[in-house]
C-alpha cells in the first residue's frame, strides 16, 4: 500500500453513521462533539450537558444537542463481467477493479466501519454482508479473486445488482459501484431509487481504446460477453470518425443519467495510476464537505462538479 494511501481518508457527505465506536457523523442524537441544537432541561437529563451561558442569559437551564459520532456500513459493488478482461494500456479493466476495491476497503474499513462486497457479472450477483475487521476485509478480498476467476459468460445484469443492493443494504449506506457501464438499459431507476437512502459513488472504468481506434488496417473484433464478431477497415478515417462520435455520444448520455441519479462519478483509466486521480477525488469531497458545513438535515448528496474534470477522453 502507497504512503500516499496512508494519508488518505473517504469522507461522507451525508450523516450515515449507525453502529458505535467510529468516527462519521449521524443521523441520531446525543453526547457528541458536534452541536447540533439546544433545547430546555428536563428531568432526567445529564447535568454535565447543560448549556450555562444560555441558561443564564435565559434563566431556565438549557441543555446542549449534539450529534454523537458512529460508524458506518460501506458497500463495494464491483463489476466481473467479461467485459473487464480487456485492457490496452497499463493494465487490464478487471485488474483496475481489483485495485480500487483494495483501496477503497482499505479507507473505508478504519475507525471501525462495516464493509461489505457485491460482485456481479452475467450471473447472480454474490453478497459478502459488511463487517468490521482486517481478517474479513481479506476474506473479502478473497471472495473478489474467486468471484473474478470464475466469472460466467454472458451479458452484464447492472439491473439485477443495484436490486440486490437495494434488498440486502436495510441501513443507509455508503455504496461504491465499480463498473464500465457497458451494459443494457433500465439501472438508472433502482440507481435513482437507492440515491434517496444511500450515498453513492459510482467509479467509472474505462480504456482509451473505447473511446478511439487506431489505424491498424482489417480488425475483427469480437464482444467478450456476447461472442459476437465484426470485421471493420480502421484505415477507413470516416469509420474512425463515426466512432469517436459515437464513444463521445455514449459518455454524455452517462454522465447526464448519472447527473439525474445524484451519483458523484470517479473516472478511472486503465492508462492511469489510481492513487493520483482517487487522492483528487478524496480532496474535492472534503473541499465540498468543509463547503457545506454542519448540516442539520439528511438532504440527498449532489455530485460535486469537479469530480469528473480529467476524464479519459
Amino acid at each position: 500500500m502507497s504512503e500516499l494511501l496512508r494519508r488518505l481518508s473517504w469522507p461522507a457527505l451525508r450523516r450515515l453513521g449507525v453502529h458505535l465506536g467510529g468516527a462519521e457523523q449521524s443521523l441520531v442524537r446525543g453526547p457528541g462533539i458536534e452541536y447540533s441544537d439546544a433545547r430546555e432541561y428536563t428531568p432526567g437529563d445529564d447535568a454535565r450537558l447543560i448549556d450555562w451561558n444560555l441558561t443564564a442569559r435565559s434563566e431556565r437551564p438549557f441543555i446542549k444537542d449534539s450529534f454523537p459520532e458512529r460508524a458506518l456500513d460501506a458497500w463495494l459493488v464491483l463489476d466481473v463481467s467479461p467485459s473487464m478482461a480487456w485492457g490496452t494500456a497499463r493494465c487490464l479493466k478487471g485488474r483496475l477493479v481489483n485495485e480500487m476495491a483494495v483501496a477503497s476497503s482499505e479507507l473505508l474499513a478504519r475507525s471501525g466501519n462495516r464493509v461489505g462486497v457485491i460482485v456481479f457479472g452475467a450471473g447472480a450477483p454474490g453478497i459478502v454482508p459488511p463487517r468490521a475487521g482486517r481478517a474479513h476485509r481479506m476474506r473479502m478480498l478473497a471472495s473478489l479473486e474467486e468471484a473474478t476467476a470464475t466469472a460466467a459468460a454472458g451479458p452484464t445484469d447492472l439491473t439485477s445488482a443495484l436490486e440486490t443492493v437495494e434488498r440486502v443494504a436495510r441501513r443507509r449506506a455508503l455504496v461504491v459501484l465499480v463498473t464500465d457501464f457497458l451494459t443494457a438499459g433500465g439501472w438508472d431507476r433502482p440507481l435513482a431509487r437507492m440515491s434517496l437512502r444511500h450515498e453513492i459513488v459510482a467509479v467509472h472504468v474505462t480504456d482509451p481504446r473505447e473511446s478511439s481506434i487506431p489505424n491498424i488496417g482489417i480488425v475483427t473484433f469480437e464482444d467478450p460477453e456476447t461472442g459476437r464478431q465484426i470485421t471493420v477497415d480502421t484505415a477507413s478515417r470516416r469509420l474512425r470518425a463515426r466512432f469517436e462520435e459515437a464513444a463521445a455520444e455514449q459518455r454524455a448520455e452517462l454522465r447526464e443519467v448519472l447527473r439525474r441519479c445524484r451519483v458523484d462519478v470517479l473516472p478511472i483509466s486503465t492508462e492511469e495510476e489510481l492513487i493520483p486521480r482517487l487522492a483528487h477525488f478524496l480532496a474535492t469531497r472534503r473541499a465540498l464537505r468543509s463547503a457545506r458545513g454542519p448540516r442539520r438535515w439528511d438532504a440527498p448528496a449532489v455530485s460535486a462538479p469537479t469530480s469528473t474534470q480529467g476524464a479519459p477522453r
